[in-house]
């Protein structure tokens, strides 16, 4: 049997080595590799390039969409909350029926490079009510500020209509 396979390889090995008088083919030389390595074409690394940031481009899509449901979630928990609390009277404080802990969508970014990153972005459940409360204190300031202005306007006129009547009758004194 290692005879039948050693032959094998050698009857094998002869057919593989050039023939230099009857080949077409150039002879091979050591500089050039036996087996030429494939070169990508331009045009599939362009297209695959579009596909990446085409497919990069849905999952923040699709993030963007899933944290639009999320907030909604929350949204239709608030209300379900407030019905409870109303038809319980507020007798006694109610714990909301979700709990709310950290949560983040994935992400894809873009670096500076151009290169990619699969990461995550947090949602920010609270947001809404801290920018309702921001503005509700600044409506609130824009308000006292106005009724300090309108204050202020009152007593101005006041003493400038006193001090109109003090130059009337200063007149009319020193006319008499």
């Amino acid at each position: 049997m290692p005879n039948k396979l050693s032959s094998f390889i050698t009857g094998t090995m002869k057919e593989i080595e050039p023939r230099s008088n009857s080949s077409s083919l150039p002879p091979l030389s050591l500089s050039q590799p036996a087996i030429v390595p494939l070169q990508p074409q331009k045009e599939k690394i362009i297209s695959g390039w579009e596909r990446l940031v085409a497919q990069a481009q849905t999952i923040n899509q699709m993030a963007a969409e899933l944290e639009a449901e999320i907030l909604e979630l929350k949204a239709i928990v608030s209300a379900i909350d407030s019905q409870i609390n109303y038809l319980q009277g507020n007798r006694q404080a109610r714990r909301s029926i979700c709990k709310y802990l950290t949560i983040s969508v994935p992400w894809v970014r873009q670096k500076s490079d151009e290169s990619l990153i699969l990461t995550t972005r947090k949602i920010d459940l609270f947001r809404a009510e801290r920018e309702a409360a921001l503005l509700a204190q600044k409506l609130r300031q824009q308000s006292k500020k106005k009724k300090l202005a309108a204050q202020r306007h009152k007593r101005n006129q006041r003493t400038a209509i006193t001090d109109m009547s003090r130059s009337v009758q200063e007149t009319l004194f020193n006319k008499s």
